[in-house]
């Protein structure tokens, strides 16, 4: 009796150890199973959290994404904040200065050290251009201005010193003096000279008593003997 409870409790716990190992297998089944099933799902998420590599590769996401509105203008504003160079097509990259106006090529999606200090070095040399095209434009136009208030001042002294040409007008004929012969024989004209006017006036009238008184006397006699 003793013998076979002894191998009745020994063949029990041979079937429960058993059934332990059963369960552990499973479970490590099913964990591995998980583990391969969850594999490219870990991936993908971790290849979109990945940082992007370029200003283009970042707009492109912002554009795959659902964002809309000011939240998409937003991202891509992000994107330009990050990356300061652009794609070329043959290659590398290029970055505008718009301070400059001018596009330099850089080797990365954003200038390097040593880039950078080459793009301010020619910041420099522009704005001593700028300057010295300023001050070359104030000294032409005040030049320009002296001359033209010079050419003025000649006009204006040209104009004084030129005679003033009479207009063609038609000629006045003005009246011509009486010759005296034909006024001592009309007699003075008493508009002009009345004191000789006045006088001939009296002369005549004494003739004209004479005449009355004494007669006439017959001009051309001569005495004869």
């Amino acid at each position: 009796m003793v013998t076979i409870a002894a191998d009745t409790t020994t063949g029990a716990g041979v079937i429960r150890s058993r059934q332990s190992s059963l369960t552990a297998t499973t479970s490590t089944i099913i964990l591995l199973a998980t583990s391969f099933a969850l594999a490219p799902d870990r991936a993908q998420a971790q290849w979109w959290t990945a940082a992007p590599a370029d200003y283009e590769d970042c707009a492109e996401r912002v554009e795959k994404s659902l964002l809309s509105g000011e939240s998409k203008a937003a991202a891509l504003s992000n994107c330009e904040s990050k990356f300061a160079g652009r794609r070329k097509r043959g290659g590398g990259y290029a970055y505008h200065d718009f301070m400059q106006n001018r596009t330099f090529d850089i080797a990365g999606p954003n200038p390097t050290a040593a880039e950078q200090k080459t793009i301010d070095e020619q910041y420099a040399i522009y704005l001593n251009n700028q300057r010295r095209n300023i001050i070359l434009a104030a000294f032409a136009k005040k030049q320009s201005e002296a001359q033209q208030q010079a050419a003025v001042e000649a006009d204006f002294r040209n104009d004084a010193a030129t005679p003033v040409v009479a207009k063609n007008t038609p000629a006045v004929a003005l009246p011509r003096p009486r010759p005296k012969q034909q006024r001592a024989a009309k007699g003075p004209d008493c508009a002009t000279e009345p004191l000789a006017c006045g006088w001939s006036k009296l002369s005549s009238g004494l003739k004209d008593i004479k005449d009355a008184l004494f007669g006439t006397s017959a001009p051309g006699r001569t005495n004869r003997t």
